[in-house]
């Protein structure tokens, strides 16, 4: 169904996306669907595809900058191709994409760790601190001993680079993915860091 709903999506607008075609698609009945899928549904899968991403890539060989680099480099990737994962990441979302239903908490409620399937999709921000929150759980392990503060503000500085490509792309003369801006930032990083 998932899948359908994203083909769908690739030639027309979300909201010239009749539910029956996707049905079709799917091989199941326009009933089912209704019972079975909503926008958000497909708006979390992208989230779940793009943090299994970020995982794999802070998984690949290498220290600390080679790492950061790799998931800058995913980060880019995604948004450049998935609208989604670009609209997740950014809040930015184009008329023919299905918006997310955020849940509205009051200022200063927790986010709770696990979200629940009917919870909606992650805000920017929420995105944003989970890919950073693992970033620093995977890094955090190397030697020498970091300073988690530094660490989280270094990722967090990795991210944000990577997501400017996401907003404003490089002139299509100049090839460019914050790769070489990541690796500089980490560099440039208080030794307790990298």
């Amino acid at each position: 169904m998932l899948d359908a709903a994203h083909a769908a999506l690739t030639t027309r607008p979300w909201p010239a996306v009749r539910m029956v075609d996707v049905a079709a698609a799917a091989g199941i009945s326009r009933q089912t669907l209704s019972n079975e899928f909503g926008s958000n549904d497909l708006v979390r899968r992208a989230a779940d595809a793009y943090l299994a991403g970020v995982e794999q890539a802070l998984g690949t060989a290498g220290g600390t900058g080679d790492r950061l680099a790799a998931t800058a480099a995913w980060t880019v990737r995604s948004t450049r191709t998935n609208a989604l994962v670009r609209g997740l990441l950014t809040g930015c979302w184009e008329d023919r994409l299905p918006r997310p239903a955020h849940p509205v908490r009051p200022p200063g409620s927790l986010v709770p760790a696990q979200r629940r399937a009917d919870a909606g999709a992650p805000t920017p921000a929420e995105l944003l601190g989970q890919v950073r929150d693992r970033a620093v759980a995977a890094l955090d392990g190397e030697r020498p001993p970091r300073d988690p503060a530094a660490l989280a503000v270094t990722c967090e500085l990795a991210l944000r680079l990577a997501l400017s490509y996401a907003l404003v792309p490089p002139h299509p003369q100049v090839a460019g993915d914050g790769v070489p801006l990541v690796r500089n930032v980490v560099e440039r990083a208080p030794d307790s860091v990298t």
